[in-house]
């Protein structure tokens, strides 16, 4: 009995200093990083970036696609991150002035074609990209039909390396509760997001509840609008919707074999 717990203390204690060793510091400073805004710091608690990110896999030597920033909550954290032995590239709209804010952190972030509706994807060559990631965005486009959001799936397996990962996050719509043709909440079922990847090929790796939230229930007038920080119905109910926080969140991570 005592081996058999010296043996189990020696096995713990070998898996800490082996997940102690697979902290990646160059995360943990890109997003502690002073050239990142207040109001995108304050969001972290929402959003958990380096717990995200970490599920993901993501290296600093990886290219990667980050689809449709826009606003760039996450190039902020990206582009420092790969800058040096990476490569970023923003498939789609991004802000142009985040990219002229701070030429020492966001000077090598390549911009390129990603448009859904007019079905533009020229933001990789096959087989080139080892992590696309795409935070928020697939329920922009289920109203553009089936056939649209899955050559949107098709036109990311093809830029990535065989092995290459597929990282999706979006407001998860409860199952009991019917999906619109349109997704005019802002909330999207997981199963149709798993069901549209893999139909271009993907193979669901893992699923994540680091984003999860149960305060939301999806059942807001305006939808997901109505949670911070957009907050949409400006006093009504505000202070129910700040206490629920940011919307409950799928974490999806996909593989192409």
């Amino acid at each position: 009995m005592k081996r058999f717990i010296l043996a189990a203390a020696l096995l713990a204690s070998s898996l800490a200093g082996t997940a102690q060793a697979a902290d990646d510091a160059q995360l943990r400073a890109a997003i502690g990083g002073s050239h990142r805004t207040a109001a995108n710091v304050a969001r972290d608690q929402y959003r958990h970036p380096y717990e995200t990110l970490s599920f993901f896999g993501i290296k600093p030597t990886m290219t990667v696609v980050e689809v449709l920033p826009e606003g760039g909550w996450y190039t902020e954290i990206l582009a420092p991150y790969l800058r040096q032995d990476g490569k970023l590239i923003a498939g789609g709209m991004i802000s142009k002035t985040l990219l002229e804010s701070k030429p020492a952190v966001y000077d090598k972030v390549v911009r390129a074609g990603f448009n859904p509706p007019k079905g533009i994807y020229n933001f990789a060559p096959p087989n080139s990209v080892d992590m696309v990631l795409t935070f928020r965005n697939v329920h922009n486009f289920v109203d553009l039909g089936d056939d649209k959001v899955k050559d949107m799936f098709k036109a990311i397996y093809a830029s990535l390396k065989p092995g290459g990962v597929l990282g999706v996050t979006d407001h998860r719509l409860p199952e009991s509760m019917p999906q619109d043709a349109e997704a005019k909440s802002g909330y999207v079922h997981e199963s149709y997001v798993i069901k549209m990847a893999e139909s271009a090929g993907f193979k669901l790796a893992a699923k994540s509840e680091i984003n999860a939230n149960p305060k939301d229930k999806a059942d807001h007038k305006g939808g997901v609008w109505a949670l911070p920080p957009t907050l949409t119905n400006g006093a009504v109910d505000r202070d129910k919707y700040q206490a629920i926080g940011e919307s409950d969140r799928m974490t999806l991570k996909f593989v192409k074999p």
